[in-house]
């Protein structure tokens, strides 16, 4: 659910921030049977790629990342982890929010170019303005 108030909340954004048109969402969780696993990773498809993808350049950084977790209880994978620390290193905004509203204001602080590449890390709603 918190995806989807996240873009129900973008697409409403949009009107100010045309940017936000293009935000979407790397389908890469979920339940599959061996063969479907298996020709996915065949057609590309790599563990901990960040769940959001904003790739609007801001602020010194080529795009931004968010792996969307829930404000409780969500658990970041070691491999999420690698992805978004490699995601920052290679010039993207990249991190990890608890709730769509701490992406939400994550991504409103990045379009207004207020962050850049260094500002990896974790987001909580309530938490950096």
């Amino acid at each position: 659910m918190e995806q989807q108030y996240l873009f129900q909340w973008a697409r409403m954004q949009a009107g100010r921030w045309p940017e936000l048109e293009m935000l979407y969402h790397v389908p890469n969780e979920g339940k599959r049977n061996p063969a479907a696993g298996a020709r996915l990773v065949a057609e590309g498809l790599k563990r901990g790629v960040p769940d959001i993808c904003l790739p609007v350049a801001r602020g010194g950084c080529h795009g931004l990342y968010i792996e969307l977790k829930r404000e409780r209880g969500g658990v970041v994978s070691r491999e999420q982890e690698r992805w978004i620390r490699a995601l920052a290193q290679e010039g993207y905004c990249a991190a990890v929010c608890r709730g769509w509203e701490a992406a939400a204001k994550l991504i409103l602080r990045y379009l207004a170019g207020e962050i850049g590449p260094d500002a990896y890390g974790e987001e909580r709603a309530g938490e950096r303005g």
